[in-house]
């Protein structure tokens, strides 16, 4: 999910920085307009998952350009976040009849922005209920995993860790995405408790621990 591409369609450069900054952070690619004139063209030229789209733009509307994604079957595809204000319940409605995937409305926190985002794109995700990586096997519904047949002791947070780090292979997970996936953020951890737990899932994947690569100053990567 962290290689996804998501245009952000907003006049107002203070929160299409806030929106950029947090999607970013979750490690999703970026790009902002802030206009609907500038937004079909680069969804035309360009590959997105996923338009966070203010309805109340200069120019063409945010609706109006859902119509045209809904509507073209080259971008169709593309899911749409709509922003609205306080009070828009009309256009909300129509947003959901031309096709949009869900709302957010302003002010917004922009934890609960990026878990739509990431509900939103989730839903097309193929079924990963079974990580197989050489002879190490992950099964995600029964918190199991193994190495051959033996099975690997893992604590919750062990597990969880090693389900994330599998789910992106190949791309650097930073700490905080980590406390997202792994940990509530609004608890109480450190970035030194998830040194800690990397290093005994290091330990006890054996061979497979020499996988997870640290990136300095940055977080890890499962290769």
């Amino acid at each position: 999910m962290t290689s996804k591409r998501i245009l952000i369609v907003e006049d107002d450069p203070n929160i299409s920085k806030l929106v950029e900054y947090n999607l970013s952070k979750a490690c999703f690619k970026t790009t902002v307009v802030s206009s609907g004139e500038d937004a079909i063209p680069t969804l035309t030229h360009n590959k997105y998952d996923l338009v966070v789209l203010d309805l109340m733009l200069p120019g063409i509307d945010g609706l109006e350009i859902c119509k045209i994604i809904k509507g073209n079957k080259k971008l169709s595809s593309i899911k749409v976040l709509m922003l609205t204000a306080k009070g828009e319940e009309v256009d909300k409605i129509l947003g959901f009849e031309l096709g949009a995937d869900d709302y957010v409305v302003k002010p917004f926190s922009p934890r609960e922005l990026v878990l739509r985002v990431k509900a939103i794109l989730k839903r097309d995700e193929p079924n990963q209920d079974i990580m197989i990586l050489e002879d190490l096997k992950v099964d995600v519904n029964n918190y199991d995993a193994f190495i051959g047949a033996k099975k690997i002791e893992l604590t919750a947070m062990e597990f969880k860790l090693l389900v994330a780090l599998l789910s992106n292979r190949g791309t650097v997970l930073t700490r905080e995405v980590l406390l997202d996936k792994v940990w509530d953020l609004s608890s109480e951890v450190t970035t030194r408790t998830i040194d800690t737990h990397i290093k005994r899932l290091r330990q006890k994947l054996g061979k497979h621990g020499e996988k997870i690569e640290t990136v300095r100053s940055v977080g890890y990567r499962f290769k």
